[in-house]
């Protein structure tokens, strides 16, 4: 522990303090691996995956990166979402961007050097096919704002795509994808109506 000292000492304190509250808490934990829920979110520091919806370790599985983005080329998104659906059955995979995301500001500037500049490439696309409405609103903050929800539409059509969840879908399994976006001005999530469960229909989907 010579290097990071005072992080060592947090999870020491706070390690102490769940066992005072439970002495099974660790032991019960170490069999708890049911989450009912996937989370890809992004890998802001602000944006605390477990934190935000009030869950406990072994409740929500996360995968997060910058941006929140799901690419099926991507092996370790695959990886996780095949894990979450085939392995821990989750009911509901969630993919959470926010506003003042800085991936998604980035692809409203220059060229950025290699390898970040081949993944605000994703958000550069998602820019240009919308580049009617966002050049339609009337400054900086609103198109940065709205990119964030646009991004978000992307990539949950990007996992429903997938045949992870396709064949999920088709085999009967009640398994719902949903769009939403956290502000990081005041700690709320807003669901975009965006949630599917493959039946053709939009809602908020069955647990």
């Amino acid at each position: 522990m010579r290097h990071l000292p005072e992080l060592f000492a947090n999870n020491r304190a706070w390690a102490a303090g769940r066992v005072a509250e439970d002495p099974a808490y660790f032991r019960r934990l170490c069999g708890l691996q049911a989450p009912r829920y996937l989370w890809i979110g992004c890998a802001d520091s602000r944006v605390p995956a477990n934190q935000i919806v009030g869950l406990e370790p072994g409740e929500l599985f996360v995968h997060r990166n910058v941006g929140n983005v799901f690419d099926p080329a991507d092996a370790n998104a695959m990886s996780v979402l095949q894990y979450a659906v085939e392995a821990l059955d989750v009911a509901h995979v969630i993919v959470c961007g926010h506003y003042e995301c800085g991936g998604v500001q980035a692809a409203f500037g220059g060229a950025l050097k290699p390898p970040l500049e081949g993944w605000i490439d994703y958000f550069r696309r998602v820019r240009e096919a919308h580049r009617r409405e966002l050049d339609a609103l009337p400054g900086h903050e609103e198109r940065w704002r709205r990119l964030c929800e646009l991004n978000v539409a992307a990539q949950v059509a990007s996992v429903c795509r997938t045949d992870v969840v396709t064949s999920m879908w088709a085999r009967g399994k009640r398994l719902t994808v949903h769009g939403w976006i956290y502000d990081l001005t005041d700690g709320l999530l807003r669901d975009l109506d965006l949630s599917t469960d493959g039946s053709g229909s939009r809602g908020s989907g069955g647990a």
